[in-house]
């Protein structure tokens, strides 16, 4: 499935991938605490994320229930794939230099970075 959300949607999704399905409320009263969004806003992105394959929703009861139908997994996986082949020109090591670069990385994720290195090293 190659569905690229939009920055609301991937909001969203990371909320119910944090905390499972949950009504258009619960999800609103969420979003309401970082921006100004009206309920109505909140539903119709919804109803279209739903549309769009990116939701599944629950009718049994009065308020629906959403949950994310794409895996989180997979859906960073795809932005990223897009993101590396759009901004570093499918070079991943570009990438990962600019990010060391810009950032100042703590002593344990250099240590998780060089554990990472060495797995992909023994992998191949």
């Amino acid at each position: 499935m190659n569905l690229k959300p939009t920055d609301s949607e991937l909001e969203i999704l990371n909320y119910l991938w944090s905390e499972g399905p949950s009504t258009v409320r619960q999800v609103h009263e969420y979003l309401a605490t970082t921006k100004e969004a009206g309920y109505t806003t909140t539903l119709k992105l919804m109803q279209i994320m739903h549309e769009k394959g990116l939701l599944e929703r629950s009718e049994e009861s009065r308020s629906h229930v959403y949950a994310a139908k794409v895996s989180e997994t997979e859906t960073r996986r795809g932005l990223l794939d897009r993101f590396v082949e759009t901004a570093f020109g499918g070079s991943a090591a570009r990438l990962v230099m600019q990010a060391l670069g810009n950032h100042q990385a703590s002593a344990e994720e250099l240590d998780e970075i060089r554990n990472l290195l060495n797995n992909l090293e023994k992998d191949r």
